[in-house]
């Protein structure tokens, strides 16, 4: 006696691929919401890294800061060199996992990795770097005379404020209290470094190295409130204490949280 196939029609076969689209388009923007956390994660986990290596050089060269002058440049661009006997072997510690995009590929600031040359920095949109990183040092940490300057991790007062080593979309940074936050995402101007380090890569947040050694997440409109330099105005017009307001801050930034 002949069995009896039983097969799916083409409308059940519809409305299983439907309820599959369906189920997709609610999970989605989950998975996106768990993967962003993921990465914020695992960025902290570099950060948490770059603590232990910080401390090893700053222990084997007495408390000071890099020098910022290797290879002739006048910026503290040099920890990718100084530092390197200290992170090479630890993988890519220079990368957080939400900016792998190097800065000769378009894209926001975000997501943008710059590009290194052991070799010399040259005109680095028209050669192969061998290397791409997307954390910065604070350039006001750096073993200079000036008054400005971080000098000695052990002379540092109130460190668990003062940034070391941060997401950034550049090496180093060297922000002016009096600079206001960018208009737009990524929008740079020669006079206002804060777009370098004002970004949206972890939900309104960013991952940050102190002069302490310890490591959190920092709120965008905050980074205003960390001591930078000796002379840093904490009490400037983007803090609490300066007297912002929400509806200060420019469009794109008013619905992060406030300091």
């Amino acid at each position: 006696m002949a069995t009896k196939r039983h097969a799916f029609t083409l409308i059940e076969l519809l409305v299983v691929i439907a309820i599959i689209a369906l189920l997709m388009s609610i999970l989605m923007p989950s998975l996106q919401r768990v993967r962003k956390q993921a990465r914020a994660v695992a960025c902290l986990s570099n950060i948490r890294q770059w603590a232990y290596i910080w401390h090893m050089y700053t222990e084997d060269s007495g408390g000071k800061f890099n020098p910022g002058n290797t290879g002739g440049s006048d910026a503290a661009n040099d920890w990718p060199i100084l530092l390197m006997p200290y992170y090479q072997d630890r993988g890519k510690l220079t990368l957080c996992p939400a900016a792998v995009r190097p800065m000769i590929v378009p894209g926001d600031f975000a997501t943008r990795a710059w590009s290194w040359d052991k070799q010399g920095w040259g005109n680095l949109m028209q050669k192969s770097t061998i290397d791409i990183g997307s954390y910065g040092e604070n350039e006001w940490i750096c073993d200079r005379k000036a008054a400005e300057y971080w000098r000695n991790r052990n002379t540092i007062k109130d460190p668990a404020m003062v940034p070391l080593f941060f997401d950034c979309a550049y090496l180093d940074v060297y922000p002016n209290s009096s600079a206001a936050p960018p208009e737009m995402e990524g929008f740079s101007s020669a006079l206002n470094e804060w777009c370098l380090v004002c970004f949206n890569r972890h939900s309104g947040y960013v991952n940050y190295l102190f002069a302490d050694l310890s490591e959190r997440k920092v709120g965008l409109k905050e980074i205003w409130s960390l001591r930078w330099n000796r002379t840093f105005n904490i009490a400037n017009p983007w803090t609490v204490a300066g007297g912002v307001i929400s509806s200060d801050w420019p469009q794109w930034m008013r619905g992060f949280k406030d300091p």
